[in-house]
């Protein structure tokens, strides 16, 4: 099976991190890659600095991984999608997400209410103001277009697009961890971009759920039709487990602080890859306030399981098993032009 690769560029600063990030797109552009994704969370958003990229480079594919769907209106992100698609000659790819509670009532605002019907809901709005069909009339759960509620004017009216979108089929990409999230991804989306993904657990964790998606889709819809595409951080180097450490901050931060006790999406995850107990004392741990301890605590297995470590040789076999999960674009995390370089020879 053909192995795409991308490079995820994170978020993004003003200080050197974009000039950075520029230098690894062009270099990424130059060993054929397929595409470059960028971030956001309460910080830079991920339009901006994609848009800066996507005008320095003539081929690559650029893709959001993520724009949350809280920060925008499902015409708003309808409106930059069409714009930055017709600008870069239709090289755009729509990645999208809900974000989690504390970002999304903490900096937006908004109530978390029922994330998968919003995501439903949000990608039928987009989608339909990109197809251009009719005026745009939707009245749901989460969305109502004309807006009919409290304090309304009444002086709504169902509009178009104005413009003309370079492709109605922009493909939209869906950030999901938990099986009901992979399982609307798989339904409603072309693509999905899990992170922490295990490619040995493929089919235990993953697999019931894109197939259910496919199932409820209907029209023969495959996992031969869509884009599994997971973000994987990639060092080279001799030494795996001293390469373990430069990762362990980020996943110690995820499965111990990116949520509460009882809700916290990525300890949730680490748990049904078998980590229980390990998952249970990085939580408890970071959230007293310990994060070195919390850091410390984050085994290597699981550091290992979820990313590309070591020489080339053992990047070489470690790939063999994305290529086995079905995986069809693997997204690189990753700053040494070197680690590119490697992956780009031994997935060829």
């Amino acid at each position: 099976m053909a192995l795409r690769l991308g490079v995820n560029l994170g978020y993004q600063d003003w200080a050197n991190g974009l000039t950075q990030a520029v230098d690894i797109v062009t270099h990424a552009e130059r060993l054929g890659f397929h595409s470059a994704w960028t971030a956001e969370a309460y910080g830079t958003d991920a339009v901006t600095p994609l848009t800066w990229m996507m005008a320095r480079t003539e081929r690559m594919n650029f893709g959001s991984a993520i724009m949350q769907m809280p920060a925008r209106t499902p015409a708003m992100t309808a409106m930059t999608a069409a714009t930055l698609d017709g600008m870069s000659g239709g090289r755009f790819l729509l990645g999208l997400g809900t974000s989690g509670p504390q970002v999304v009532e903490g900096w937006h605002g908004q109530a978390y209410g029922k994330p998968l019907v919003r995501t439903r809901e949000y990608v039928e709005i987009v989608r339909e103001i990109l197809r251009r069909e009719r005026p745009l009339e939707h009245h749901g759960e989460h969305y109502d277009i004309p807006y009919s509620g409290a304090n309304a004017t009444g002086l709504g009216k169902p509009l178009k697009l104005i413009v003309h979108p370079r492709r109605a089929d922009i493909p939209i990409y869906l950030a999901a961890i938990g099986p009901k999230n992979v399982q609307l991804a798989a339904e409603i989306g072309d693509g999905w971009l899990p992170i922490f993904f295990s490619p040995t657990r493929f089919g235990e964790t993953y697999r019931p759920a894109l197939e259910a998606g496919f199932a409820k889709a209907g029209g023969g819809k495959s996992i031969e039709q869509f884009d599994v595409a997971p973000t994987t951080t990639v060092i080279v180097g001799d030494d795996p487990h001293a390469l373990a450490d430069f990762v362990r901050p980020m996943i110690a931060l995820y499965v111990g602080g990116m949520g509460a006790r009882g809700r916290n999406f990525y300890n949730d995850l680490a748990c049904r890859y078998g980590y229980e107990a390990a998952a249970k004392e990085i939580q408890d741990l970071y959230l007293d306030g310990k994060k070195k301890e919390a850091i410390a605590a984050v085994p290597f297995e699981l550091v290992d399981e979820v990313t590309l470590l070591g020489p080339k040789e053992r990047i070489r076999d470690k790939l063999a098993a994305y290529r086995e999960a079905g995986v069809t674009t693997l997204i690189l995390g990753a700053a040494q032009p070197e680690a590119l370089e490697v992956v780009a020879e031994v997935a060829a």
